[in-house]
């Protein structure tokens, strides 16, 4: 079962959406918001699966919204509006619903999600031993046991390596750790994944990985440590 949510400033979408799941036996809606300030302090206490998300709304728009989550979650955007679906889909949504939209759309939409769930829990039954990235043009293929850490910057990731090596590609966070083994990797902060074998020790907050300090990020912390600590 899917867990999700639904963001809209307007009561009636979220209706719909309310009315919609509840036609499906695979997605629970646990909650919707008309204000994304109260959506972002339920997610800190209540991660999710899926977000259905509103992409004009006042002060912050869905899409800011979803650029500043740090949790891994999958989005389905809706909108009045088309133009802002190639914008949606940059950031990999599952899919986009434009304003009205019947319940086949969306049946559409929530399958694609379920689907990616699926094949995201076989994937972490699965062992992954390559990473495939492109960097200046090449094609490179690491073996996963090599990586160090991964660290992000805007729109690029530098892998690290022994020996202060590293190759740098034009990846986001939420695109690397869906390529690498769910069971061997952990984002811990906004900017770093780490394998946890790799971990020589945690002092408070910090992790230690071939004398680099790692921060632990608040919003990562309670997964870290029940992780960690099995």
């Amino acid at each position: 079962m899917l867990k999700a949510i639904a963001i809209d400033d307007e009561p009636l979408p979220l209706d719909l959406l309310q009315e919609f799941c509840s036609q499906t036996d695979f997605i629970c809606l646990e909650k919707t918001f008309t204000k994304v300030s109260e959506a972002q302090k339920y997610l800190r206490k209540f991660p999710v699966d899926l977000i259905f998300l509103d992409v004009q709304m006042p002060k912050l728009s869905g899409i800011e919204f979803y650029k500043s989550l740090e949790q891994e979650v999958m989005v389905i955007f809706t909108t009045a509006h088309s133009q802002y679906a190639v914008e949606g889909f940059d950031l990999n949504a599952i899919d986009f619903l434009l304003k009205p939209f019947s319940f086949d759309r969306f049946l559409v939409a929530v399958s694609k999600a379920n689907e990616f769930n699926n094949y995201q829990l076989k994937k972490e039954n699965s062992d992954i031993q390559n990473l495939y990235v492109r960097s200046n043009y090449s094609l490179y293929k690491i073996p996963v046991t090599d990586i160090l850490y991964i660290e992000s910057f805007a729109d690029y990731l530098d892998i690290h390596f022994a020996d202060n090596k590293k190759i740098t590609t034009r990846m986001s966070l939420k695109n690397i750790i869906e390529k690498l083994p769910q069971k061997e990797f952990m984002r811990v902060h906004r900017s770093f994944v780490v394998p946890l074998k790799r971990i020589e020790k945690v002092y408070k907050k910090t992790i230690r990985i071939a004398a680099k300090e790692i921060p632990i990020g608040t919003n990562f912390e309670a997964d870290f440590f029940a992780r960690f600590q099995t």
